[in-house]
């Protein structure tokens, strides 16, 4: 099937609504699948059903809701609104659709299967995160091979009724935007939120496989990127080996230690400031920590550059050495601190380590980036230190003089010195000690002026993937 596309489909005033959506798939007569949802996903074939016509494309609808049930249809799983279920109801629901069907109308017919599990807010009103996998598998030619979109949403409404209608627009989205709009990455993506805005509705996380998305643009970490750029998500994240990662399926149930950072090159003493803080935080929480995730955070907003922004092109290099480290990448729009701090709180309950430079640390008393809370600096660190969060201060050599300035040295206000010192005595806040002395005095900055400057001893900083790949190997070539 061609899609063909006018100068002007693209814009968001010339895409037709939900309802409007709903029928021109009915009328299509020739997209049929069938709908497997459970919990708030409800809503979305009932779109179909409203808008007239649904007898072209709705095969079959149904709900495993019972959990016995499900694991007799679906298979036994140890969480019900998981990627994993969301998969195992594509793989049996799918198959069975093609082997019922293709014989009578497969030679007209680019057959689908929505799936979904979704968890919406309960009448008990808890704190649990609502959230969902919505999943797709579908022909785009008549008898041809199958694509496949993974999503993850959360649902921020502070109703069931208001999350489920949510939910219902962007199934319908969704499908939509798989037959129609999936020759442009960036149109596909906005799409999802007609309708809708990002107060209601945040995707942290899809995937795009098969044929249909052959196109470099489909890349996951450029599909990760663009989510965060257009405001999608708030975050992204991906893993050593490039895979896409949904942070509460990866998570969950894990310690976490973080590093954040511009990494424009990473250096040796980046690696020497997370081995020494790893180390720290296994030390403190013993098998707590252990087989955590070490995640690296790239973040859009340049915390000591007034938000200055980084190309697409720039994180992927700098991604690219990350990961040959074998390191996971978050890219994010935090400025804060406490955000991204948050952002892990949410998907894990166990301990979480931060490890920082000493300059970055004494930029968390930067009241700057605590103008939005009514609490102050105060409330910020409260949301900074929640559960159990361990700040790592790595000290700083200062090559004019060759000192070396640690945890005692950081420069705060007179007021500020005693939330410092309550810092350090509860522990949530610890000193690194010894650190390397060859690394220690040639920062990041002090490296990329380096480079900029053509002093090949720049080399000598860096770990040796560097020198193979990445734009810092040519721009640091010395002038014949």
């Amino acid at each position: 099937m061609r899609i063909i596309k006018s100068p002007h489909m693209n814009s968001v005033n010339d895409r037709p609504g939900t309802l409007e959506k709903a029928l021109k798939i009915n009328l299509a007569q020739t997209i049929y699948g069938t709908f497997a949802e459970i919990g708030a996903g409800q809503e979305i074939a009932n779109w179909f059903f409203r808008a007239g016509g649904a007898s072209g494309t709705v095969a079959k609808t149904m709900s495993a809701y019972d959990m016995t049930i499900s694991d007799e249809i679906y298979g036994k799983c140890s969480r019900y609104v998981s990627r994993q279920r969301m998969c195992d109801m594509l793989e049996h629901e799918y198959p069975m659709l093609i082997q019922r069907l293709n014989a009578k109308r497969g030679a007209t017919t680019t057959f689908f299967t929505l799936a979904d599990t979704v968890r919406a807010r309960s009448y008990r009103d808890t704190k649990e995160e609502c959230h969902g996998w919505i999943g797709m598998r579908f022909q785009t030619d008549p008898g041809g091979p199958s694509s496949e979109i993974q999503m993850h949403v959360r649902l921020l409404d502070d109703t069931n009724a208001r999350q489920s209608d949510a939910l219902g627009k962007l199934g319908v989205n969704f499908i939509y935007a798989a037959f129609h709009l999936r020759d442009d990455l960036s149109t596909f993506l906005q799409s999802l939120l007609d309708d809708l805005s990002r107060k209601r509705v945040e995707i942290d996380m899809i995937d795009f496989t098969g044929p249909a998305f052959a196109a470099s643009e489909f890349q996951d970490r450029l599909v990760a990127l663009k989510l965060v750029r257009l405001g999608l998500a708030d975050a992204a994240l991906f893993g050593a080996d490039g895979e896409i990662w949904q942070a509460s399926d990866v998570l969950y149930k894990k310690p976490v230690f973080l590093k954040r950072g511009s990494f424009d090159p990473i250096t040796k003493l980046n690696l020497d400031m997370i081995e020494r803080g790893q180390a720290a935080f296994q030390a403190d929480f013993g098998e707590a920590a252990r087989d955590n995730i070490e995640i690296l955070e790239i973040t859009m907003h340049n915390l000591l550059a007034s938000g200055a922004e980084v190309p697409d092109t720039e994180f992927l290099a700098r991604a690219d050495v990350l990961q040959a480290l074998g390191k996971n990448v978050l890219i994010s729009t935090y400025p804060e601190f406490h955000r991204v701090s948050s952002y892990l709180a949410r998907h894990t309950q166990c301990p979480i380590g931060i490890v920082l430079g000493l300059p970055l640390f004494q930029e968390l008393f930067n009241e700057r980036w605590c103008t939005d809370l009514e609490g102050g600096l105060l409330e910020a660190f409260g949301r900074l230190f929640k559960n159990q969060v361990r700040v790592y201060v790595y000290p700083m050599g200062n090559p004019m003089n060759g000192q070396i300035l640690g945890l005692n040295d950081v420069r705060v206000t007179p007021e500020q010195r005693h939330l410092l010192r309550y810092l350090i005595e509860t522990q949530s806040v610890r000193a690194l000690e010894e650190p390397n002395q060859d690394f220690l005095f040639h920062t990041s900055a002090e490296v990329r002026n380096m480079i900029h400057a053509r002093d090949g001893n720049w080399q000598s900083l860096v770990p040796d993937i560097v020198l193979k790949q990445g734009p810092w190997r040519e721009i640091g070539q010395p002038v014949m």
